[in-house]
């Protein structure tokens, strides 16, 4: 059987536009102002609004809101911060372009997230904040340590790049709104929702949402509007150019209006992978908690990844591995030490193409050409 001529299994992921996304940049342009405007304001209120919070804080990526969560939560060069070695490796460079030392920990297997007790057995006398990866949009529930934590005086910083939309554990509420937490997303191109490139950071208080906002404009303190009344402006102290542009903003308060849509269809092509792979001995798919998730990434685990990855890319079939171990990477070495699961996991994770172009159709030719995979290189698929 021949998968060249589908293109939406040939990706791993693709941004997906619902048509209105196209006549809100329109607007912008028009208007001849681009950069951050009441454009960028009102698409933080409406994030605010859909999550139920108080506030939020764009910024220029998921990377921008990471690095200015660790500036503002008062993280010194020095201090250690711990973080799961299997994420994307612009989780570990926030923290070192802060001066601090990543720590890296290990991770459950099932579900490629932390848990309370592997976070609580790296802490130190040096570590100053802990930055879970809610991985494939999965949150991660910190009860357990919580207490522990504020006793301490570490601050928890949520890397919920995939997990725009997800409930909490406890399901009360969304990711972000534990105000306890400084929680981080990103709105990259393939990300659950997207700004073409863009990232929000949720604020505890407003005095940290004041201190956010002077950190994204080089520590500027007057907002927007108010500049505008002014004829200068008063630089309050450090601050980086991480502001969200209005042409981005607008493409997010597009998709913001079909975001319910989004999260539904994502869960049922995650739910429709998860039936059609039930067929497929020794090939587990990991866990996101698809019933108060956002899936953003749709993972399995097979023996002989690299070879099952080459028949699946021959048969044009867009399979992906996120993330190689950061543990492993040369850039990292200094802070690396044994991470049995991680590692483990980083030879065997593979993912499929899960965005919401697909089809129900898709994912079968998708699953049919994973078990050819697993028949050619002597893995024998059948349940």
């Amino acid at each position: 059987m021949s998968y060249s001529s589908s293109t939406d299994i040939r990706r791993n992921a693709s941004p997906f536009l619902y048509g209105d996304e196209a006549s809100s940049v329109a607007r912008v342009l028009e208007s001849g102002q681009y950069g951050h405007t009441d454009v960028t304001e009102e698409f933080e209120r409406r994030l605010a609004h859909y999550l139920r919070v108080p506030d939020a804080v764009a910024v220029t990526s998921g990377t921008a809101a990471l690095h200015t969560a660790l500036v503002a939560a008062g993280v010194q060069p020095g201090a250690e911060v711990i973080v799961p070695s299997m994420t994307f490796c612009a989780t570990v460079q926030t923290i070192l372009a802060v001066g601090a030392t990543p720590r890296f920990i290990d991770i459950d297997a099932t579900t490629l997230c932390v848990t309370p007790d592997l976070i609580k057995e790296a802490i130190t006398d040096a570590t100053t904040a802990v930055m879970p990866v809610l991985f494939g949009g999965r949150a991660i529930d910190l009860t357990p340590i919580r207490e522990d934590l504020a006793h301490r005086g570490i601050t928890v910083i949520e890397d919920a790049a995939h997990a725009f939309g997800s409930r909490n554990p406890d399901g009360t509420g969304f990711v972000g709104s534990d105000n306890s937490v400084l929680t981080c997303f990103s709105f990259g191109a393939i990300k659950n929702l997207t700004c073409g490139q863009g990232g929000a950071v949720i604020p505890r208080t407003p005095d940290e949402a004041h201190t956010l906002r002077r950190l994204r404009l080089l520590g500027i303190e007057q907002s927007q509007s108010e500049r505008a009344e002014t004829t200068t402006y008063q630089v309050g102290g450090f601050g980086l150019r991480y502001p969200l542009s209005a042409l981005n903003a607008a493409i997010g308060l597009a998709q913001l209006d079909h975001f319910d849509e989004t999260a539904v269809t994502r869960r049922r092509l995650w739910r429709a992978y998860r039936t059609a792979l039930s067929g497929l001995r020794d090939v587990p798919l990991i866990d996101v908690g698809a019933d108060r998730a956002v899936p953003h990434l749709c993972q399995i685990r097979v023996p002989r990844r690299d070879e099952v990855f080459a028949h699946l890319r021959k048969a044009h079939i867009g399979v992906g591995v996120h993330y190689p171990p950061n543990h492993l990477q040369p850039a990292f070495a200094p802070w690396s030490r044994s991470l049995p699961a991680t590692e483990q996991a980083g030879e065997e994770i593979l993912s499929l193409p899960f965005h919401q172009h697909l089809t129900e159709a898709d994912i079968a030719l998708v699953v049919h050409a994973l078990r050819a995979a697993l028949e050619a290189t002597t893995i024998t698929p059948q349940a």
